[in-house]
């Protein structure tokens, strides 16, 4: 569940900095495991809940699913229990781009559909979405979703200690900029851990000429861009939750979370 970049002009969904809670820094391996626990435990309902999608289900189907698989394994629904989000997992479906509200919408053939989950378990959080493709699919959303996981994984590259969060950006952005993509410019990344939402805050997954925190040994963070073919900003619906495109345009998004190590990233978001 991404972070909002307030700094923009558009004043998009919740705030959160009133639960904003400081960084979190693994220190021992009791902290690893529980983040790990956690993080397998998301990225396991996420897998499950893309599994079972198939035309003629509905979004309130799909994550009841998600939520039945949580409660299986004693998590808690992340955006549920700090927000109060009105489903358990966020799922959004084409122009949709984040934070959809599960409901009566039927998923169908061609369809984009991001599935975002965010969970917690003895008190650490972990966060993982995809965005996935009902077949049969256009090509060229084909190669969109494509794309997008590996501008992720290209972010994923930059997180190591001592290096500059700038760079994670800076890298998805040559990434875009070669492929032709654009990308959505106030929906960042963010640390998590101890919380959903953690300092550090919106970490641009752009080009961002003013971003100079680096990144420490230990600190746990999301990489999560959105890209698009032709999206620039993400505006919010009248339900309060759900976020589109401006202009209008197809977007997708990956996320995992991550812990940087003196030999790169540590992603923890692994099925198993």
């Amino acid at each position: 569940m991404r972070d909002i970049a307030t700094h923009h002009r558009y004043d998009v969904g919740y705030s959160i900095r009133s639960k904003r809670a400081q960084a979190m820094t693994i220190t021992n391996q009791d902290e690893l495991d529980g983040l790990k626990e956690i993080g397998r435990i998301v990225a396991n309902t996420m897998q499950a809940m893309a599994k079972a999608m198939e035309p003629g289900m509905t979004t309130r189907e799909l994550d009841e699913i998600g939520r039945a698989l949580l409660e299986r394994e004693g998590a808690l629904s992340a955006p549920q229990s700090t927000y109060d989000f009105p489903g358990a997992t966020c799922i959004s479906v084409n122009e949709e781009i984040a934070h959809g509200i599960p409901g009566d919408r039927v998923i169908a053939a061609d369809d984009l559909v991001n599935i975002d989950v965010s969970a917690s378990k003895n008190g650490y959080f972990a966060d993982t979405g995809a965005t996935y493709r009902v077949a049969p699919v256009r090509p060229s959303l084909d190669r969109l979703c494509r794309d997008g996981r590996q501008a992720m994984q290209i972010g994923i590259a930059q997180v190591g200690s001592g290096r500059p969060l700038a760079g994670i950006g800076r890298a998805i952005g040559k990434f875009a900029e070669r492929r032709g993509y654009t990308l959505i410019r106030n929906l960042a990344s963010h640390g998590i851990g101890r919380a959903l939402h953690e300092e550090p805050a919106e970490i641009p997954t752009w080009p961002a000429r003013g971003e100079k925190r680096r990144i420490h040994r230990g600190l746990v963070l999301t990489v999560e861009p959105f890209l698009s073919r032709g999206g620039l900003w993400a505006t919010e619906a009248d339900d309060g939750w759900t976020l589109y495109s401006e202009p209008r345009a197809p977007v997708v998004q990956y996320e995992h979370t991550v812990v940087a190590t003196d030999r790169g990233a540590m992603v923890v978001t692994l099925p198993g």
